[in-house]
C-alpha cells in the first residue's frame, strides 16, 4: 500500500485539531526558544565564526536542531507562518556555513577535535545527527519547495556514501536513524546510492564478532574525549567569569531498579543495547535501547517495501509478536528499564521502573505504519492507534510548553513535566509526528482505499474522489464517512475494526442509513499478552461495490469500560486491573482523589461508569467507588501531570468482581 501525500489530507477533528494548533502556534516556538537558551543554536554560530563562546550540550546536540527543522518544516507545510520560515531559513543558513567543503558537519568534533571524524561510531552519534539533518532537509524541500537544505543534506549524504558504502561492519552507527533518512532521501531525489548505503548499514549490523572489544575500547576513547571537553569547559569558565555554566538543564529523573548499571554494561558488551548482537534476520526478540530498536525495525521494513526483499519479514513479524505479547506495557509503552532506556526480560514490566520513553513510542508508531503498509494487516494500525493515544500523547502537555521524557505507570514522587531536558529529543520528535499525523490515516493500492485511523479529516485518494471522515473518537464511538464522486465508481473501501470492539455485535456499519450485512470471521486464538491489551483481533472490513456520489457510511463502536488483567508471569500484578475505554487507558491521579491512597485502595468494579466532564476542554471521566465507599475518579492516562506535582497509578487493586 502507499500512503497519501500528507498535504492531501486535512485534519478537522475535535480531539486532534486543538493539539495540532497548539503544536503549530506554541510548541514549535517554545522549542526554538529552549534550543537558543541551552546553547544548541549558538553551537552553530560559534563553529561558523559568528560569535565567540564555548560549545555546549551533549555530543549529539546537533540532532536536536535538525529535528526541530524537521518539525518546523512539516508544520510550515500547512501553516505558512512567515515567522517560522524565518527561523528555518536562519538555521539552514547556519548549518550551511558550518558544513565543511566535503560535506562533513558535526559541531562537537569541529569545535573540540578539529580534524577528527567518525570517532567512536558506536557511541558518539555522528551518523545519527546527519540522519536527522537529512530528514529535516527532505521535509523542508517538500514543505517549502526550496532546495537550500536539501543541497546540504545531499552533500553530507554523498560523503557518507564515499566513506561508508562497502566498509566493514564495525563502521555502523551506534544509534540507528540514518538508515531511515537515506531511504527518504532516495525517494526525494531518486539517487540509488542512498538506498544502497541504507541497505549496507542494515545488512552489516550485528556482524562484528566478538563485539565486546569494539565497544569497550570505543567507550574508553569516548570517556577520554569527554574528560578533555570538561577540562576545556572549566578553563573557559575560569577565563570568562560571567559565563553561564547552567545553560543545559538537568536530566529527567527515573526510579532505578537494583543492579541496573551492571545490567547496562552487560547489555552493551553483548551488543544487545544497540542491536549489534546478531545479523538482522536472526533478531527476533526486542532487546536493548527501545528507541534504537524502533528506528531499526522501521528501517528494515522500509527496505523491504523499497526493494521487495521478503526474507526480511519473518524476523520483523516474530520480533513484533514478542514485543506485543511479553515486553510491552498496557499503554503500549516500551522500555522497562531506566539507564538502558529499553527492554527488560519477558514479562519484566514493573509500573514504577517503567521508562517508556516518549521517543520509543514514536519510533514504534513509525514501525507499525511501515508494517501496515507492507502487510495490509489491521493489527499494526491498531497498535499505532493505542500507542498514539496512550504512549506518545502523554509526552506533551496541554499547553505545549512542558514535556515528559519517560512515562511510568506508577509515580509516588519525583517525576513532573519539564520545559526542557538535557537530552531534549522528545519534544521536536512529538511535534514532527503531530504535524504529519494526516499521513497515517489513509492508504491506497490500485482501486482500493484503507482507513487506518478514525480521525476527522478530508482526503483526496484519487483525483476525482474525495473522502471525509467526521469522528467523535476517542471519547465516543461514532465515525461518519462521506464520499464525493463525480459519478458512480467501483472500488474497495477497507474499514479498520478496532481490537477494543472487534467482537460480533460490538460495532455496526450503516450505508445511507441502512445496516450492512457482512460475514463475521472466526476469532483466532493468540498467546495471551503480558498486560491485557492485544491488537491482533483488529481486522479490516472490506466493502467492494459501485459507490455512488454522496454515499455515506456510519460506523458505531461500542465503548464499554474494560478491566485489563496482567499475565500471571508479570510480577506483583495479581489482583490488579487497568481500566480502559475505547482506545484510551485511564489512571488514578492524586489531584482528583484527595484523601485516597491510590496505591492501596480497592476498586469496586460494579460501581464504574463513564461521565462527561468539562475538564481539559471536555473529556470522559470514569467514576467509581472503592470497596469501602470512597469516590474514585479516573482520567485518561495521557492527561496526567498537567495540574502540578501528583501521584498516579494505572494499575489498581480490584475488589469483588
Amino acid at each position: 500500500m502507499n500512503e497519501l501525500p500528507v498535504t492531501s489530507v486535512h485534519i478537522h477533528d475535535p480531539f486532534w485539531t486543538p493539539k495540532l494548533e497548539t503544536n503549530a502556534s506554541a510548541a514549535i516556538f517554545h522549542q526554538w526558544e529552549q534550543l537558543e537558551k541551552s546553547g544548541c543554536i549558538d553551537n552553530f554560530r560559534i563553529v561558523a565564526g559568528e560569535m565567540e563562546g564555548f560549545r555546549e550540550g551533549w555530543f549529539f546536540a546537533d540532532s536536536d536542531a535538525y529535528k526541530w527543522l524537521d518539525a518546523a518544516a512539516r508544520i510550515y507545510a500547512f501553516s505558512r507562518d512567515e515567522k517560522l520560515k524565518a527561523l528555518m531559513d536562519e538555521l539552514i543558513r547556519l548549518v550551511g556555513k558550518v558544513q565543511m567543503t566535503d560535506g562533513y558537519i558535526n559541531t562537537y568534533n569541529q569545535f573540540h577535535f578539529p580534524g577528527q571524524r567518525w570517532v567512536n561510531l558506536q557511541i558518539e552519534h555522528e551518523l545519527y545527527c546527519l540522519g536527522h539533518l537529512i530528514e529535516g532537509a527532505v521535509s523542508h524541500f517538500e514543505a517549502a519547495g526550496e532546495d537550500s537544505a536539501l543541497k546540504i543534506a545531499q552533500k553530507a549524504a554523498d560523503l557518507l556514501v564515499k566513506d561508508f558504502l562497502g566498509k566493514s561492519p564495525d563502521k555502523t552507527e551506534g544509534h540507528q536513524e540514518v538508515e531511515i533518512a537515506l531511504m527518504k532521501l532516495k525517494q526525494a531525489t531518486g539517487r540509488e546510492e542512498y538506498l544502497k548505503l541504507a541497505q549496507h548499514f542494515i545488512e552489516a549490523r550485528g556482524r562484528v564478532f566478538p563485539y565486546a572489544p569494539l565497544i569497550y575500547f570505543q567507550n574508553e576513547s569516548h570517556e577520554k574525549r569527554k574528560a578533555f571537553v570538561r577540562a576545556e569547559r572549566d578553563k573557559y569558565a575560569a577565563a570568562h567569569p560571567g559565563y553561564d555554566m547552567s545553560k543545559v538543564p538537568a536530566d529527567n529523573p527515573a526510579k532505578m531498579p537494583p543492579n541496573i548499571r551492571q545490567r547496562r554494561n552487560i547489555n552493551a558488551l553483548q551488543g544487545l543495547y544497540n542491536q549489534q548482537h546478531a545479523p538482522i534476520r536472526q533478531q527476533t526478540v526486542p532487546v536493548g535501547h527501545a528507541v534504537r530498536y524502533g528506528y531499526f525495525q522501521t528501517a528494515i521494513t522500509m527496505l523491504h517495501r523499497l526493494d521487495g526483499d521478503k526474507s526480511l519479514l519473518p524476523a520483523l513479524q516474530k520480533s513484533w509478536e514478542r514485543m506485543v505479547t511479553r515486553r510491552m506495557y498496557v499503554t503500549g509503552g516500551l522500555g522497562a528499564l531506566p539507564d538502558i532506556e529499553g527492554f527488560g526480560n519477558d514479562y519484566e514490566l514493573d509500573p514504577e521502573y517503567a521508562y517508556n520513553e516518549t521517543c520509543a513510542a514514536l519510533a514504534s508508531l513509525f514501525w507499525n505504519w511501515e508494517m501496515a503498509l507492507a502487510l495490509r494487516e489491521a493489527r499494526y494500525s491498531d497498535l499505532f492507534e493505542w500507542q498514539l493515544y496512550n504512549a506518545a500523547a502523554p509526552g506533551i502537555s496541554a499547553s505545549g510548553h512542558t514535556y515528559l521524557y519517560n512515562n511510568p505507570l506508577a509515580v509516588r514522587s519525583g517525576i513532573t513535566r519539564k520545559s526542557w531536558y538535557s537530552v531534549p529529543c522528545c519534544p521536536s520528535n512529538l511535534s514532527r509526528t503531530w504535524a504529519h499525523l494526516g499521513k497515517y490515516i489513509y492508504s491506497v493500492e490500485g482501486e482500493a482505499l484503507w482507513i487506518h485511523q478514525y480521525i476527522g479529516s478530508d482526503a483526496t485518494p484519487w483525483p476525482d474522489t474525495t473522502i471525509r471522515v467526521d469522528s467523535n473518537l476517542p471519547f465516543s464511538g461514532l465515525a461518519v464517512i462521506k464520499l464525493t464522486l463525480p459519478a458512480a465508481k467501483t472500488f474497495s473501501l477497507n474499514l479498520r475494526i478496532p481490537s477494543w470492539c472487534s467482537e460480533p455485535g460490538k460495532f455496526t456499519v450503516k450505508l445511507n442509513q441502512k445496516p450492512l450485512e457482512f460475514p463475521l470471521s472466526t476469532p483466532q486464538k493468540h498467546e495471551a499478552t503480558a498486560q491485557g491489551y492485544d491488537p491482533r483481533p483488529s481486522t479490516f472490513l472490506p466493502i467492494t461495490r459501485e459507490w455512488n456520489p454522496d454515499d455515506q457510511l456510519e460506523l458505531t463502536f461500542d465503548m464499554p469500560i474494560s478491566l485489563k488483567k496482567a499475565h500471571p508471569n508479570v510480577k506483583d500484578h495479581a489482583g490488579k486491573v487497568a481500566l480502559t475505554r475505547g482506545p484510551l487507558v485511564y489512571c488514578l491521579e492524586s489531584v482528583d482523589n484527595p484523601g485516597v491512597d491510590i496505591f492501596s485502595v480497592r476498586l469496586e468494579p460494579a460501581s464504574l461508569s463513564a461521565e462527561k466532564s468539562d475538564l481539559f476542554g471536555g473529556i470522559i471521566l470514569l467514576r467509581g467507588k472503592s470497596t469501602s465507599g470512597e469516590p474514585l475518579t479516573f482520567i485518561p492516562y495521557h492527561l496526567w501531570a498537567n495540574r502540578g506535582d501528583s501521584q498516579i497509578t494505572v494499575w489498581v487493586n480490584q475488589g469483588a468482581a
